[in-house]
């Protein structure tokens, strides 16, 4: 997603090594917030997450025509969702309306395109950018992207999401267009 922080600071001999978050250590996390976290602590339970294929597996599924959503955790201030990307699968254009977020890729190759919104002459191109496996990036408040698997990869792609707050309604957007609409993401299951 089009926010980049450097978290790749390096340990000193004898620091403490940051600690690893299985999917079940993740979850505990999110549901000890009292509050929303900030974006650099998503990125650090991401960054730091080592999530096994069997942790996955009650969480894969996909279905042809969008890619599928599924609810891990959620409370009032964060949640966590793994989604299940077929080949060619991609999000609309969108920003979180509020929302910060992180994702790690799990298995495949997730492109992201970012965009910037001018009120008079409407959204417009900024970058493209491809994470591979085990990638970590995020999106802070402001940013509008597209997510997807690509066509050319000939594979699945199985992602982690966390937001704070949770997601609710959208903004959606298309190229060369004004135009801001409002889109309300299918409840994951």
């Amino acid at each position: 997603m089009s926010t980049y922080l450097d978290t790749t600071d390096a340990i000193e001999p004898g620091e403490v090594t940051p600690p690893t978050f299985s999917l079940p250590a993740l979850v505990e996390a999110l549901e000890s917030q009292t509050s929303a976290p900030t974006l650099e602590q998503i990125y650090f339970w991401l960054e730091n997450a080592d999530v096994s294929a069997e942790e996955l597996a009650p969480y894969r599924g996909f279905k042809d025509g969008n890619y599928w959503r599924h609810l891990v955790c959620r409370n009032d201030f964060v949640e966590m969702l793994v989604l299940c990307w077929r080949p060619g699968q991609r999000t609309p254009i969108h920003d979180h309306n509020g929302s910060h977020g992180g994702v790690r890729v799990c298995e495949g190759n997730m492109w992201e395109t970012t965009f910037t919104y001018d009120p008079d002459k409407g959204l417009e191109y900024k970058s493209a950018s491809e994470y591979l496996t085990g990638a970590v990036t995020g999106s802070d408040v402001p940013d509008i992207h597209q997510l997807g698997n690509p066509d050319v990869s000939e594979q699945d792609m199985v992602t982690i999401h966390i937001y704070s707050p949770p997601l609710g309604v959208l903004h959606t957007y298309k190229p060369g267009s004004a135009t801001i609409d409002l889109y309300t993401p299918p409840d994951p299951e």
